[in-house]
């Protein structure tokens, strides 16, 4: 690993860890379901880059099973917290009709 790239995971572990801080501490304060949605994404997404850290570092391994070719617990990690996301923003588009 190059010293580029540990900046960078020090930089997506710092912001992001300070965004899920935040998004659990807003969890707490509210019951919307849109914003229940954008915590679960914001959480989710952290979990995600501590995930792919750690594979990197040789700390944890993938799952044999995988999805096309891709392991399944990354593609989980990749494509929860935009969906999320997207029923965060439908809700909040429905709610202001």
């Amino acid at each position: 690993m190059t010293q580029a790239n540990l900046i960078l995971y020090i930089i997506k572990l710092v912001l992001g860890g300070i965004s899920a801080f935040f998004a659990i501490v807003l969890w707490s304060r509210t019951r919307d379901a849109a914003w229940m949605s954008m915590v679960a994404g914001t959480v989710i997404n952290y979990t995600g880059t501590v995930y792919d850290m750690l594979i990197d570092f040789g700390v944890v391994f993938t799952t044999d099973i995988e999805l096309f070719s891709i392991p399944l617990t990354t593609l989980l990690f990749t494509v929860v917290p935009p969906l999320f996301f997207i029923i965060a923003f439908i809700l909040m588009i429905h709610r202001t009709r």
